[in-house]
């Protein structure tokens, strides 16, 4: 990875058809009292000793921390904290134009690589209600989370899950709703994102969103974030597509597109598949 892709900067003659190659560079009210969270309630658990059997092996960052793969997320890490012009964006969403593109994947890596770093703590939030997949990754049971908070009495700092990795928080998605979209474009949802950045503005926030051609509740949340990444699938995602996102979202909203190569790989197991950014390619489970 550690590209981020400015793939909206040129116009493609080939807009019909599927993205194989892609030129790269790097990129750079007061809150109310019902939505307190103390920082005890947010802090992190010490990591554990060895890691947990249950984490999904995706996680690659855990798994294999001095990898190439690692690596790529380190360097991707860098170029968000880090910004040639600007301050970093402090809350990110992770979206795709359609489910099957890596989401989740970056959004997991992606913040236990920002957690690993010297001062930064991160809130990893599941906002894909309609499929919350999170939790899972990290090993953790179905909870209750996001959706139960939106709905019901149910405070915010009883649904956190520490995890094992330090300075790392989880807000899984929680019960599947009938009605995410009216959960995820609510004032209560606003006011949450707005508690959230005010409290713990030395923390980064990484929400993971469902797709905006299958569902709507990304265009909601897109207003409350400071940036967006969106995640494009090797030779599914087509450049309309990606073009079509930029108009949805509009193009200052988002801070760059990661280009995921996901290559099926036999003599694995299941799910193995190659997965790469710009004309680099590395082992990847998913």
């Amino acid at each position: 990875m550690g590209k981020i892709y400015s793939a909206f900067e040129k116009k493609r003659s080939e807009e019909r058809g599927l993205i194989t190659d892609l030129e790269t560079e790097y990129v750079s009210e007061e809150p109310k009292n019902d939505f307190y969270v103390s920082n005890s309630d947010i802090s992190m658990a010490e990591p554990y000793e060895e890691i947990p059997e249950n984490i999904d092996p995706t996680l690659v960052t855990v798994h294999i921390p001095h990898s190439i793969e690692s690596e790529q997320f380190r360097l991707l890490k860098n170029n968000i904290l880090f910004p040639e012009n600007g301050t970093p964006p402090r809350s990110i969403m992770i979206t795709s134009p359609s489910p099957d593109e890596g989401k989740s994947f970056v959004a997991a890596n992606l913040s236990i690589s920002i957690a690993q770093s010297i001062d930064e703590h991160v809130l990893l939030m599941d906002c894909d209600l309609r499929s919350p997949t999170i939790h899972k990754l990290f090993g953790l049971p179905d909870t209750k989370g996001l959706s139960d908070h939106l709905s019901t009495a149910i405070t915010l700092s009883s649904l956190l899950l520490k995890t094992f990795i330090n300075k790392l928080t989880i807000l899984p998605g929680g019960t599947v709703p009938r009605n995410p979209s009216e959960l995820l474009s609510s004032e209560h949802m606003r006011r949450l994102i707005h508690e959230v950045k005010l409290r713990y503005s030395d923390r980064y926030i990484i929400i993971d969103t469902p797709p905006p051609y299958i569902t709507s509740e990304g265009n909601a949340l897109a207003r409350y974030v400071d940036g967006i990444i969106v995640i494009i699938r090797h030779g599914k995602t087509r450049m309309k597509d990606v073009q079509d996102i930029i108009s949805i979202y509009g193009k200052e909203k988002i801070i760059g597109v990661v280009h995921n190569f996901a290559e099926k790989r036999p003599g694995y197991g299941y799910g193995y598949y190659k997965y790469g950014y710009g004309n680099h390619k590395y082992g990847h489970v998913k």
